[in-house]
């Protein structure tokens, strides 16, 4: 399906705030597997500057790093920029990703992404499959865990099943053991992900087949449908589980020494394409997201697309030995990275009827 007509820049250069969360660089997390868990969702200084230069080929950038909220929200309200180009992924709680947002929303500034309510209700995956599940689309059985008297839920519970964190992302808390075999392995990996992340874990019907990531950009009947993202686990090593690990995309996938498990455009037959598009557009409208969004597929065991989880603020890691999904999508559909993150932009400016 062809893209979106391109849309006309605008008249005059913006002043855009750049807003993110700063990590250390993967080198000096490596020396930390403590740090590396608990900050896998913040960007390094490379990506950041790499989106302040792409916005700065027609704008005016400031960064306003939002490491403390309070010292962000000060900033801004100083600044008081046109639109705000929002990286920021938040530290603590299931609202996390929803609380820089919220204080724009509050200042009345523009900003892209989707509001606070879709960014909280997308980091809760169980809030997220029951809307999905209300709405008609499929997402595989599941059950939340809330505390260890609730681990009695997973008496009957099939296996083989996936277990993790019900609020993380970049597949934090989802480590190798996630898929479990047996009953008393669940139980053990569940009581593993309630004490060490303090949150509910999800328990998840493993699905056997085969896994894509979706990334879309646009709103509305614009919406665009990037290249599929086949992710071929064959590359990991032997031991591995079929899952997207925190080792796989953290551990075993270096710079040096690269996982080659992504296809992109996917080995796909068109018919199944077809569906699998059609499904992540339902899955975009329902769940009420803005500008962008990269959505997980995976097939079960009758061959079948169901949503595995929606990510809002998809990763962008700029260089293409990085293996980040939705730039490397994007390459494949011939858009670079400064256009992408300018296309994210511009939706947002048409948006807001300002473009």
């Amino acid at each position: 399906m062809p893209g979106p007509k391109k849309r006309k820049r605008p008249r005059r250069p913006l002043h855009v705030a750049l807003t993110c969360n700063l990590k250390k660089s993967f080198e000096e997390l490596r020396a930390s597997p403590e740090e590396m868990d608990r900050f896998a969702e913040w960007d390094t200084e490379e990506t950041i500057a790499a989106v302040e230069a792409a916005l700065a080929e027609n704008h005016k950038v400031t960064r306003v790093v939002a490491n403390d909220p309070a010292t962000a929200f000060r900033k801004l309200d100083r600044l008081r920029p046109d639109i705000v180009f929002n990286m920021v992924e938040g530290l603590e709680g299931v609202n996390r990703e929803s609380h820089l947002p919220a204080m724009l929303e509050a200042l009345g500034i523009p900003f892209t992404g989707s509001d606070p309510l879709t960014l909280s209700i997308c980091l809760d995956k169980a809030r997220t499959k029951e809307i999905l599940a209300y709405h008609g689309v499929p997402t595989p059985r599941f059950v939340v865990v809330e505390g260890e008297a609730d681990l009695r839920k997973l008496a009957g519970f099939p296996t083989p099943a996936m277990v993790k964190p019900i609020a993380e992302g970049s597949s934090r808390g989802i480590t190798n053991d996630c898929v479990v075999h047996e009953s008393e392995q669940l139980l053990k990996k569940t009581a593993e992900i309630l004490t060490k992340y303090h949150q509910p874990a999800l328990v998840e019907e493993f699905l056997p087949g085969t896994e894509f990531t979706v990334a879309m950009l646009g709103n509305g009947s614009t919406v665009q449908v990037l290249p599929l993202v086949q992710i071929s686990f064959d590359s990991l090593p032997a031991h591995a589980n079929p899952i997207y690990s925190f080792e796989a995309k953290w551990v075993w996938d270096t710079p040096e020494n690269p996982v080659d498990i992504f296809r992109c455009p996917a080995v796909v037959e068109p018919g199944l394409q077809a569906r699998i598009e059609a499904l992540c557009r339902r899955a975009f409208q329902v769940l009420r997201v803005r500008d962008w969004c990269r959505i997980d597929v995976r097939l079960d065991k009758h061959g079948d697309p169901m949503v595995i989880e929606l990510n809002p603020l998809p990763g962008i890691l700029p260089k293409p030995e990085d293996n980040s999904c939705f730039p490397k999508a994007a390459r494949t559909a011939g858009i670079s990275y400064p256009q992408l993150i300018n296309r994210v932009l511009d939706e947002a400016l048409v948006r807001y009827g300002r473009a």
